[in-house]
Formats: C-alpha cells, structure tokens, sequence
C-alpha cells in the first residue's frame, strides 16, 4: 500500500511510480481507419456514484493495452522501423485511434454487472468502494477474482488499498463531497499572469476544469474576451483583476456535497440580459448545502428575450444541465420572477414559451417565488457586474395581448400571427375570413408558414425581403435571368410565399437592366 502525506496532513494516494510508454507515429494508419465510437463514462455521474462511501480501493491496469491481442491478419498494420530493425506489435499498441475505445469497451463487457454497483471504470483506472471495511473488501475480493477469471494483470505499485479519501479523474473524492485537486491548485496559484494566447488557453482551459466549483465564473470573462477573433493580446487591468479573482476562487473552492436521494432537490436560478444562472443543491438541518453551479452566456435571438422567457430559460437550462440528478425526485425551484408560477398553467402562452414549459413536463416541479435579495446565489451566476450601470425596475404589469402582438414594421401577415397566437381579431378585419385563412398557417416563432396546395409548409415572407428573393432567384447564377414564370417556380421551390408572387416577378424581370 502506497499512501503519502503531503504539505497539508492529508493522507490520500498519490502516483508514484513513473516511466517511459513507447509511442509509434500510426498517423497514415490512423487516417485510414474506420473510426470505433465508444462513449466514455460521464466524469459527473461517476464521481455523483463515488461519494457518500467511507473507504476506496484504487486499482490500475498493467500496461492496459498491450493486454490485449491483435488479430493476426492485422498484426502487420502496426509495423514500425527503428535503429535495431523492424518490428509489428501482436498486442494492442499506444497510439492507434481505436485503442481507447477498444480498451473501454473491453473493460466495461468484463465488469459489466458490477460497474455502477461495487465499481467505477475509467480506461485503465478501478475505483472499488464500499460503505464498511468488510463490505469494500468483500467488493474487492469480486473484482479480483474477476480479474483473476479473464487473466486481467493489475499494476501493484500504483494500486491503493483501503483508503478513506482520493484523486479520481482530477478531483478529490471522499466521504465529505468532491473537493478540487489541491496538487493542480497548487500549480495554478504559483502562476505568473498569462503572457500570450497560448497561456491563456492553458490558464482557462485549467480552471474551466474546475467550474462547477466556482459560484461566479463569468469573473473570467475579460479573459475570455482575449480568445476573440482578431482581438489584439492586451492583458489590461481588468484582466489581470479576473485572473487574480479566478485564482483566488480556486484556491477557496467549497467541497460539493453528496446528493441525498430522499430529499427534494431545490434549485435556484436566475437570468440577466447576458446570461443565465443556477446552482442545485439540498436543505439539510435548515442549512442549503450546494451540489453543483452552472451558468451559461446567451447568444444569439436569446439576447432579445423577454423577461419572461430569460427566466423560463434559465429554469429549462437548469434542469438540462442537473438532468441526471432530478429524473424522477422532486424538484423545488426558487426564482425571483413571480409570473413563472403561473405559466406552467396558462394554456394562451406565446408558442416559445409553450415549448419551453414542455421540456419541463416530464419532471416533478414546484416553483416559488423568491426575492433576488435572497435569492443571491443565482443572481451571482447570472449578472455581469459593470460599476457604471445598476439594475433597473422591471415593470411586467403587461396584457398578453398587447406582448404578443406583431406590432413592428406590420407585415402583411400580422393580423394572422396575432390571431394563431393570442385570438386577437382587430374591429377592421372580417373575422370569419380570418379565421378560415389561419387554418392554412402554421406559427413557429418567429416564422410564419403557409400550407400549399402541394402539402409542402413554405415561409412567409415579409415585404422587406422581398427584392432580396427576387435577385436571389433571378439575378444570381442560381437564377439564370430566366423569365418571370421561372423565376417564380425557383422561388416556389426555395419554399419562399408572400402574396401577389408572380406580378412580383413579372415587375422584376421587366425591370431587369440585362433582361
């Protein structure tokens, strides 16, 4: 048994025994190779698997790969020339693209009924635990004797036996919850601030490692404002303040707890006009003790979001990011966003929201409102601060009706949105005929589609694209300059509809200086 103080008094494993892997260049090789896909096991789920048991057996596979055989008729493939001549590998070498996915799923058809239960796999690592010494070690005798079955060598130097804490995939796992890897920390805090791109890459791709650490990651983001295209390297005064702030967070990162599968799950999220925020967690003796954090930047048409839809975006979020922890458990979630309450049951909602309420479904969950004083975690995830701006008063006091309508530049298909989406018919329009032509319209926010006499949904299209379709379609070398039925039946077929088409086309193509 192998087990080292370090600096800190902290008895766990450490790997001691180092030496040289032989690598050949199978780069030619590797190109021609049907690629195997085999998923590796989710980092997440099996350190979620490995906390809550009080003693650990590490083991380690002795020279994993070249335990396993190469069919004879491919032995050739792996030839390579060296000093002292030419050789082929009959086992397994490093460096062929299918070896690890070959390796895996090697190891996962031998400990197939007792992953998940007495064990966890990664590649060539074994993580035995049990809840008592005589469980683990009646645990451990099943997956010797395993190994003992199949002929399946372990490395004994860089085995550990009955430990009560240790480094798995970069984290340290013991009975307390998941806590960081204070080696790497170590690391980290003795590091001069970045001095190129190269650096940088390094610094963030390290600390992003740890995130689900860190309450307030977006603290890194003029680091990585850095990584943009064409952004000259200036590391200012900002950046070196996040790079110290992300520094100091690693240094004080929290132990993450251990979920409990007989107590609610209660998340708290929050949205601002960049990004969104959550952090899962548990109430235990009256104290919220944190899981696991997450945030995410908006990107895109989620920046012009409502109010509304940012919360209920950073709920949907939330629960697809905690997923593995809440099919199936009861879900509280704390928001500060009252009218979330009440949407999971309003049937009139805009169709965005409907889809996002109908990600939700399948979970079992309560929302209360919660003031963004006390729901202060979350709100730290999700808002950016700037010195020179303060949050402003959010007035949601609004009919429906009035936010559903289309009400900017007003294309001629308005009046059909506004019908399919809220039933608002204006005084001024026949009704009947309204409600007769909505039947052949479909609404996908924020498209409209007409159903055709073909049975084929095309986009409708609003006046101010128009002239760009009708170069598109004839102008261009797609186009052809053909004339005006052609140049409507290659619209037709780009799935374009707007009324009046064809006199469109026929005014264009009269118009056409080259025509």
């Amino acid at each position: 048994m192998t087990v080292v103080k370090n600096q800190n008094n902290e008895l766990i494993p450490q790997r001691t025994v180092t030496r040289w892997r032989m690598c050949i260049d199978y780069r030619k090789l590797n190109a021609a190779t049907r690629k195997d896909h085999v998923p590796l096991p989710f980092i997440d789920e099996m350190l979620k698997r490995l906390t809550n048991h009080s003693f650990f057996w590490y083991l380690d596979g002795y020279s994993g790969y070249h335990q396993i055989p190469i069919h004879p008729d491919d032995q050739s493939k792996t030839t390579f020339t060296c000093p002292n001549g030419t050789f082929a590998y009959r086992r397994m070498s490093f460096g062929l693209c299918n070896a690890p996915a070959s390796f895996q799923r090697c190891l996962m058809a031998i400990f197939s009924d007792l992953i998940e239960n007495i064990m966890e796999v990664f590649m060539d690592d074994f993580s035995v635990y049990g809840k008592t010494f005589d469980g683990c070690l009646g645990n451990l005798e099943k997956v010797l004797q395993r190994c003992k079955e199949v002929d399946l060598i372990l490395n004994w130097e860089k085995c550990h036996f009955m430990v009560r804490e240790g480094i798995v995939l970069g984290h340290k796992v013991s009975e307390r919850g998941i806590e960081v890897d204070r080696a790497k920390i170590e690391v980290i805090e003795q590091l001069p601030h970045p001095a190129n791109l190269k650096a940088l890459r390094s610094f963030l791709g390290h600390a992003g490692f740890y995130r689900r650490f860190i309450k307030n990651f977006f603290i890194a983001r003029p680091l990585s404002n850095l990584l943009a295209k064409d952004t000259p390297f200036v590391f200012d005064d900002a950046c070196l303040e996040a790079f110290h702030t992300l520094k100091k967070a690693l240094i004080t990162a929290p132990i993450i707890q251990p979920p409990d599968w007989n107590t609610p799950f209660e998340i708290m999220c929050d949205a601002s006009d960049y990004a969104v925020g959550a952090v899962l967690g548990q109430s235990k003796d009256r104290k919220y003790h944190a899981i696991s954090y997450a945030n995410k930047t908006l990107t895109g048409p989620q920046l012009n979001y409502s109010t509304t839809e940012k919360e209920l975006l950073a709920v949907v979020f939330a629960i697809d990011k905690f997923r593995s922890y809440l099919v199936g458990a009861k879900v509280i979630i704390y928001t500060d966003h009252a009218a979330l309450k009440y949407l999971l049951t309003k049937k009139d909602a805009k169709p965005r929201l409907i889809r996002l309420v109908l990600l939700l479904q399948e979970f079992d969950i309560e929302i209360r409102d919660k003031k963004g004083v006390e729901n202060s975690v979350a709100d730290h995830l999700s808002i950016m601060q700037f010195e020179e701006t303060s949050p402003l008063p959010i007035d949601d006091y609004m009919r429906d009706d009035t936010l559903l309508k289309v009400t900017i530049s007003q294309p001629w298909y308005a009046d059909l949105v506004n019908y399919i989406v809220t039933g608002y018919v204006p005084k001024e329009v026949d009704k009947r005929k309204l409600v007769h032509d909505s039947r052949f319209y479909l609404w996908d926010d924020p498209y409209l589609y007409k159903l055709c006499a073909d049975g084929l949904l095309r986009r409708c299209i609003p006046a101010c694209e128009v002239p760009q379709i009708l170069d598109r379609c004839h102008s261009s070398s797609y186009g052809g300059h053909y004339g005006a039925y052609r140049t409507h039946a290659k619209i037709w077929q780009s799935g374009f509809y707007w009324p009046n088409m064809y006199d469109d086309a026929i005014e264009f193509v009269r118009r056409c200086s080259r025509c």
